[in-house]
């Protein structure tokens, strides 16, 4: 290369980005660029999952279209999840899906065990509880999507982190509120303090001093990015046409390489997140701890230090944050207790709806941050991902599982379709949304419970499917029989025990009688 006042030392050895700008013309670099060019680096898949209890107003949450693209516009129409609009591109709902073992008073719709017991302890194992009459004893007679993906995902089949937001607490026997189990009738209560996951992390940080360069791609820019500069100083240079295609081909590595390269676990990508020792520590109520937690689990998924992560928000809980007064279980039930039927509480519909729109903030604030970290290739860690918020349940007072709420963002490395909404029972685009608003509409005292629902019939298509599709995503492999298995090679096509709600009723033979994934929920 021939020599120029412009082409410093400074140009070429300045922390990462001149070591990067100086990497074509050293021999041995260049040599494993060449080897480079034709692998293709990947970012992990990873599956996040934000859980709230009790379900929702579903026909302030769920859109006037339930088949179709949804826009930022259409989002914004929706009571509850305008706080999302910004995202429609990059956001899928899911509709049509139906969880299973739903409770009804003649158990025609699973078993009779308790209306939220068995439904935690199914909802993410497809498995009957037992024992049947145990309504804070029983647990699930399979383990939980989260370590069955897990002990696929993670390095030497590391359990999944689950975070409970407000605490464990209780939670780690109370079973009308587990939905993790890492082994057959086995609560996993996972962490519920902050500190213990902003622990494990900082032992994974870098040591050493942070370059200008460091702190740059620590921050969120790609290398190209940071070296700029110095690549535009270096193009301007008389050199050989040798010269010029290797600098060519290595922007092109660089490329290709950063999302190796900007994904850094260091304390000053937790610092870019907000985390520190003191934040951490901070405490506060709901609406500042959220937050942190989901800080954690972004520099967690940032780290690589688990790609199956799970949240849940609290069960019971009184959020006082939004000046409430009464446990949101009660709420639920509008009459502000866990009982069934009674009078409305004055103003429990305003009530509820403010719940909903918090988880709706919270899910918003999640995606954004996951969205704010580049993975390279034009993509964020959010593209790379499936980070789903589910719900308990549809209606709250009815207990209905039919017609579940659930939005996906990111599409999982181009797995997913997103940008709309998918009704999975029929493509449907005119489906209900429910008769949330029925109850306490016309008096004080509460209608026929099941009126706030969905008829059964509508929207019962087995969530078993769609977490076939999310595990093809991230990566999980089946054996021959098409369940997940470590060391299988197939695509997963089963899942649970039963993916007919009705089949939880009595002893029934292990029965999937509609295997697969759902292939409209696939891009393209």
């Amino acid at each position: 290369m021939t020599q120029n006042k412009m082409v410093t030392r400074r140009t070429l050895l300045r922390g990462l980005g001149g070591a990067v700008v100086a990497a074509p013309f050293l021999s041995s670099v260049a040599e494993r660029a060449a080897k480079s060019q034709s692998m293709t680096v990947e970012a992990p898949k990873r599956l996040i999952v934000f859980f709230t209890h009790y379900g929702c107003l579903t026909d302030r949450w769920f859109p006037t279209l339930s088949h179709g693209a949804l826009t930022s516009t259409d989002y914004m129409a929706m009571q509850t999840l305008s706080p999302l609009a910004s995202y429609a591109n990059k956001l899928l709902m899911v509709r049509g899906i139906r969880a299973m073992n739903e409770w009804s008073f003649g158990g025609t719709l699973g078993q009779t065990t308790d209306p939220h017991t068995q439904v935690c302890g199914s909802y993410f194992t497809c498995q009957p509880v037992t024992p049947n009459d145990g309504k804070f004893t029983a647990t699930p007679t399979g383990r939980s999507l989260d370590h069955v993906c897990a002990d696929q995902l993670n390095p030497n089949g590391a359990a999944p982190l689950f975070m409970q937001i407000g605490g464990v607490n209780g939670d780690a026997s109370n079973t009308q509120a587990t939905i993790s189990f890492d082994q057959p009738n086995q609560i996993f209560p996972g962490v519920g303090s902050p500190t213990q996951v902003w622990n494990s992390l900082t032992n994974l940080f870098g040591s050493g001093s942070v370059s200008p360069d460091d702190y740059a791609a620590a921050s969120g820019k790609s290398i190209v990015d940071i070296v700029h500069d110095d690549l535009s100083t270096l193009e301007r240079v008389n050199m050989s046409s040798a010269d010029q295609k290797k600098l060519s081909d290595w922007v092109d590595l660089l490329h290709q390489m950063s999302p190796t390269m900007t994904a850094q676990c260091t304390s000053t990508t937790a610092s870019g997140l907000g985390l520190t020792d003191a934040s951490v520590k901070a405490g506060g109520d709901i609406s500042k701890v959220a937050p942190i937690m989901m800080d954690l689990a972004v520099l967690t998924a940032v780290c690589d230090a688990n790609r199956v992560i799970f949240m849940k928000m609290p069960p019971n809980y009184v959020y006082k944050n939004l000046m409430l007064s009464q446990e949101s279980h009660g709420l639920s039930h509008r009459i502000g207790t866990a009982f069934m039927g009674g009078s409305c509480l004055s103003g429990v519909m305003d009530m509820l709806h403010s719940i909903d729109t918090f988880y709706a903030q919270q899910f918003a604030y999640l995606v954004g941050k996951l969205d704010g970290v580049p993975e390279g290739d034009g993509t964020t860690l959010l593209d790379n991902t499936a980070t789903v918020w589910f719900q308990e349940m549809s209606d709250g007072d009815s207990h209905n599982l039919n017609n579940l709420p659930i939005l996906q963002a990111g599409g999982c490395g181009g797995y997913f379709k997103t940008g709309w909404a998918v009704n999975v029972d029929g493509a449907k685009a005119d489906m209900s949304a429910g008769n949330s608003d029925g109850d306490c509409k016309n008096g004080s005292t509460l209608s026929n419970l099941d009126d706030a629902g969905t008829p059964s019939n509508i929207a019962s298509q087995p969530i078993n499917r769609y977490f076939c599709n999310l595990m093809n995503a991230v990566g999980v492999k089946a054996d021959s029989t098409g369940f997940p298995a470590v060391g299988g090679t197939a695509p997963v096509t089963k899942y649970g025990k039963y993916d007919d709600t009705s089949l939880f009723a009595g002893n029934q033979p292990a029965t999937i009688k509609t295997p697969g994934e759902y292939a409209e929920l696939r891009a393209g």
